[in-house]
């Protein structure tokens, strides 16, 4: 390690960045991103850099705030009667489309529609959906067959996948279909023909924006400003090379650094550390329940008397445990539906004896398992290997496909078995704040072809699911989600693996004011 750090104020004059003249500096902001956007659509992909994309490219009806709240964004109000059956919607009058056209109802309800399709909470919606129409260019309607208490929620909802309004002829897509042109709604402009995958994405100020006036900006709530003219994404995989650019000055941001280099940053006076993302990520390794060997929940059960979450996060962290927490269930630690209900089996001591056993016990010990690698994301690249080396411990045969982020996403999508290119368990990251109810929570889901990558089958989960929402009041909801976390332990969609912070670092004189999600919006730099 230290020779890597000594390298670091050499390595930032090996950048190939353009030089740019003092005052297109001011104007410019030159932002590393957590990884490459891989695809524009951002209902292609739960990938945290699409949707930030897609927060630069289009708006949503709601948004939320510091306390993760829904407030109007497009929608100027809404009314709710018959009993929570009939919402009706009405939108403000002054934003456009990239193009220069209005924003009008049609557009909101063909991008509802395409949303509905593919997102946890617009699959429920979807079920107990009865008609959605137009009503006038401002004013639409949702008429329900049962009440849907979480629609502003789910409407508002930051991220996989929040609910972005497109232009009509966009969103009459279906949601299988990506898009390849973007004419959006939101505060910046993608510019296609300055893309160059894997080394920049590049955007710049619409000026016909028209910002929310209500609400103080957190999460994606209240007025989006773009201050600069130009935002430019740089891609740089290796962590001493974004580092060393930071601190030369060559980029103003790096969204997510690295636990290694996070000591070095922070002796630096003219940078910024910097936690925007308050609740923190919770890691999780997805087996494929198509195929063997984890389409047997026993053989999935059989890794938890070995599984130490504490590994898995000091893998990241080291014994800085103000970093990150160990001890969760289905629930991220301290939010409102956390509970011990059925923790015992990863707080108990580990046995790793106890788990070749448990798999000996199913037949499948020694059964292969392909395991995907995204070898150029450095946080689910450490925890592959940690999840590699217990799964061999365990019993598994485990081969590593390795490859880039993009590579290992498209591979992902696969349903086909192994031997036709398929995978068998992959380590997702998601922010905790989807997954703070079973509504939104996408790996909690367990609806067979619906359900996300892995696609678990659980009718039990599915009705918890179900009963959750229908409860009257938080009480009630606390409990059926102690429930749905006994329910979790025995079916194991995912294997939890632990909840750490991330940390942005910026140039000092950079004003960051947005909380909760790092988005280049409502950023400046002081004159």
């Amino acid at each position: 390690m230290p020779q890597r750090r000594n390298l670091l104020a050499g390595a930032a004059g090996l950048l190939a960045t353009p030089a740019l003249a003092q005052g297109d500096a001011a104007r410019t902001l030159r932002m590393v991103p957590q990884a490459d956007v891989t695809v524009l659509d951002p209902l292609a992909t739960t990938s945290y850099a699409v949707r930030n994309h897609g927060h630069l490219c289009w708006d949503t009806l709601y948004g939320l705030d510091a306390g993760f709240r829904p407030q109007p964004q497009l929608a100027e109000g809404h009314a709710v009667a018959e009993d929570g059956r009939r919402w009706t919607f009405t939108l403000r009058k002054g934003p456009t489309f990239h193009d220069g056209e209005p924003i009008h109802a049609s557009d909101a309800v063909a991008s509802i529609r395409r949303w509905i399709a593919r997102d946890t909470h617009g699959q429920t919606l979807a079920a107990r959906l009865e008609e959605i129409r137009t009503l006038d260019d401002q004013r639409f309607e949702l008429r329900l067959r049962r009440p849907f208490g979480v629609m502003l929620d789910a409407l508002g909802k930051s991220s996989s996948y929040p609910c972005f309004i497109m232009p009509e002829r966009f969103a009459a897509l279906p949601a299988t279909t990506p898009l390849t042109e973007i004419v959006g709604s939101g505060p910046y402009r993608y510019v296609a023909d300055e893309r160059r995958a894997g080394e920049q994405v590049v955007y710049r100020r619409y000026d016909r924006y028209s910002p929310s006036s209500v609400g103080t900006p957190g999460v994606t709530a209240g007025p989006k400003l773009a201050f600069f003219d130009r935002l430019e994404w740089r891609i740089i995989p290796d962590a001493a090379t974004a580092a060393a650019a930071l601190q030369a000055g060559e980029i103003d941001w790096w969204e997510r650094i690295t636990a290694d280099l996070r000591p070095l940053l922070a002796r630096r006076r003219d940078v910024v550390i910097d936690r925007i993302e308050t609740l923190g990520t919770v890691a999780m390794l997805r087996p494929n329940h198509l195929h063997p060997p984890f389409d047997d929940p026993a053989v999935r059960r059989a890794l938890l008397p070995a599984l130490s979450q504490a590994d898995f996060m000091a893998a990241l962290f080291g014994e800085d445990r103000s970093l990150w927490r160990d001890g969760l269930g289905c629930f991220p630690p301290g939010s409102t539906l956390a509970s011990d209900e059925g923790l015992e089996v990863l707080t108990a001591p580990r046995d790793l004896g106890r788990a070749r056993a448990a798999l000996a016990a199913t037949g499948r010990a020694g059964a292969r398992v392909v395991m995907l690698h995204p070898a150029d994301q450095q946080t689910n690249s450490a925890l592959t290997m940690v999840a590699d080396d217990l799964l061999r411990k365990v019993g598994f045969k485990v081969e590593d496909a390795t490859s880039d982020w993009g590579t290992m996403l498209q591979r992902r999508a696969k349903k086909e078995a192994v031997a036709q290119g398929g995978w068998n368990a992959v380590v997702v990251l998601f922010g905790a704040e989807d997954l703070l109810n079973p509504g939104g929570h996408p790996l909690l889901r367990a609806n067979g072809d619906g359900a996300w990558f892995g696609w678990p089958n659980s009718p039990a989960l599915e009705a918890l699911r179900d009963a959750w929402l229908e409860e009257p009041d938080m009480e009630a909801q606390r409990r059926t989600a102690r429930r749905i976390q006994a329910q979790f332990f025995a079916d194991l969609p995912y294997w939890p693996l632990g909840l750490y912070q991330v940390d942005s670092a910026y140039r000092r004189g950079l004003r960051v004011e947005r909380r909760g999600l790092a988005l280049p919006l409502n950023v400046r730099r002081d004159a």
